[in-house]
């Protein structure tokens, strides 16, 4: 990639940006129409956990065939299909006849979005070379989610009030369409200067291991065990393909050399921690708003400002941190708030008063606003810029499976919880086993904070980028002596 000015990186940044923005915003805008879409379209509580994890799911398992394919094709042109696809698929999901159709069109929207965020990291890893101009650029990176996350419930309760809740999905349509056209105008092609061969195994495998086992956890507390068990036992034979398959390949999907640098292992479980908290947590302050304190969507959305707010003004501040003092304080002041606030709901039960309510929205929204930087930072640093669209990619696929999971277990929790009862009656004892999980994801991004950032951790970051990029030598030499 040629080298920029100023002002250009800071517009390739914002364009950037603006493709982080629908996805982030179509997700917090949706699950503030969860309730309006489970009326309208009849569905069980495990419907509305396929209509978020669908999309999640198919994100998770596309993201690093997406990340190396733009090394491999150009960032540019995946950047821009992915905008295509993505528009066409919400597009989609606003003509929704019903359920079966609403969750397959959402799996066509998470194809679009697979080619957006880990190569939109990628464009930007490699348009900030400077490492604290890099650690500012993703601290603004961070804040789009803030942005999302406060504008999202607003957005999506004044379209679910006024319009219903399909029109949520014309959103991503004007920004969609204004990205594509910047991108094309403003954004330079780059890819990596050896292309990564496709890997057509490790994909299935990575398919059916992510889907198996979001199928077995959303349908556990329904369906029987003679249907959950084969789709366990799939996911089990799926990662053990993986773990031997992966190490063989020259140039394999998940370069699993990766995770011996201890930051980048501690940033992927990290991711998945605070991501599944913030699915669960998202999931079942909707549920709580609507079903139970009988809210519209608009006052719903207003209710999660608390959580917004805070994870919008803490984002950057969380990049200047990491550019300054690295990502262990953050991550830890990450940690403490979010196990705070769901500490906040299972003993206490802070549903029930507005005070706790609103507390356990900030610290949530605060622990999350600090999170998110130190991850990407981490996840990218130290690794061979040829390889930065595949460490991003699994750093993104890390957030979206954590996502899902999130979801999947806190909505089968709660689902066990209730039962036949109604949401009024049972819903605040049946969410608080899901609390609980939320807790403990929280005290693992604080010890994997503090635990996985110092100077030993950096030594093994050092010593595996070393490794890769001696490796990427020898494949060059070796590659020209064979020609």
């Amino acid at each position: 990639m040629p080298e920029l000015s100023p002002r250009r990186r800071m517009l390739v940044l914002a364009i950037c940006c603006m493709s982080l923005l629908i996805v982030s915003l179509d997700t917090t805008a949706l699950n503030v129409g969860l309730p309006s879409m489970q009326r309208e379209l009849h569905a069980s509580t495990a419907g509305l956990q396929w209509t978020i994890d669908a999309y999640t799911l198919v994100l998770a398992s596309l993201l690093m065939l997406a990340g190396s394919t733009g090394d491999r094709v150009g960032r540019k042109k995946v950047f821009m299909t992915g905008l295509v696809v993505f528009s066409l698929g919400s597009l989609l999901c606003s003509l929704a006849p019903n359920l079966e159709s609403l969750i397959a069109f959402r799996m066509v929207q998470a194809v679009g979005g697979s080619m957006l965020n880990p190569v939109a990291m990628s464009i930007i890893t490699n348009t900030f070379t400077d490492p604290r101009e890099r650690a500012r650029a993703i601290g603004v990176w961070g804040a789009v989610v803030g942005i999302s996350m406060a504008a999202g419930p607003l957005v999506g309760g004044l379209l679910v009030e006024s319009v219903g809740w399909r029109a949520i999905f014309w959103v991503n349509l004007p920004v969609g369409l204004a990205a594509l056209l910047l991108t094309l105008r403003f954004v330079p092609e780059s890819r990596a200067p050896k292309a990564r061969r496709p890997d057509p195994v490790g994909q299935v495998l990575v398919i059916a291991l992510f889907g198996s086992l979001t199928y077995a956890i959303i349908e556990a507390p329904t369906a029987s065990a003679t249907t959950v068990v084969p789709f366990a036992v799939v996911a089990l034979a799926a990662l053990l393909g993986l773990l031997r398959y992966e190490p063989r390949r020259e140039q394999p999907l998940i370069d699993l050399r990766f995770f011996r640098s201890v930051p980048f292992s501690g940033a992927t479980v990290i991711a998945i921690s605070a991501f599944a908290s913030l699915g669960g947590f998202l999931f079942l302050s909707t549920l709580y708003l609507q079903n139970v304190r009988g809210l519209d969507a608009l006052h719903a959305g207003l209710w999660m400002l608390p959580m917004a707010v805070p994870m919008f003004l803490c984002a950057p501040l969380a990049g200047r941190l990491v550019g300054s003092r690295g990502p262990r304080l953050p991550l830890v002041v990450a940690g403490v708030a979010m196990t705070a606030s769901a500490v906040l709901f299972a003993a206490f039960e802070a549903e029930t008063s507005n005070t706790t309510l609103f507390a356990g929205y900030v610290l949530f929204g605060i622990g999350f606003g600090f999170v998110n930087a130190p991850i990407t930072n981490t996840a990218v640093s130290g690794m061979p810029r040829s390889q930065a669209g595949v460490a991003a990619a699994i750093a993104s696929t890390s957030r979206q499976l954590g996502q899902t999971l999130g979801v999947a277990v806190v909505g089968a929790v709660l689902a066990s919880g209730i039962g036949s009862s109604s949401y009024h009656r049972s819903f605040v004892t049946a969410a608080r086993p899901g609390w609980w999980i939320l807790a403990v994801c929280g005290v693992a991004v604080l010890a994997l904070g503090a635990l996985t950032n110092g100077r030993w951790a950096r030594g093994t970051a050092e010593r595996t980028a070393q490794r890769l990029e001696s490796a990427e030598i020898r494949q060059v030499v070796g590659a020209g002596d064979r020609v």
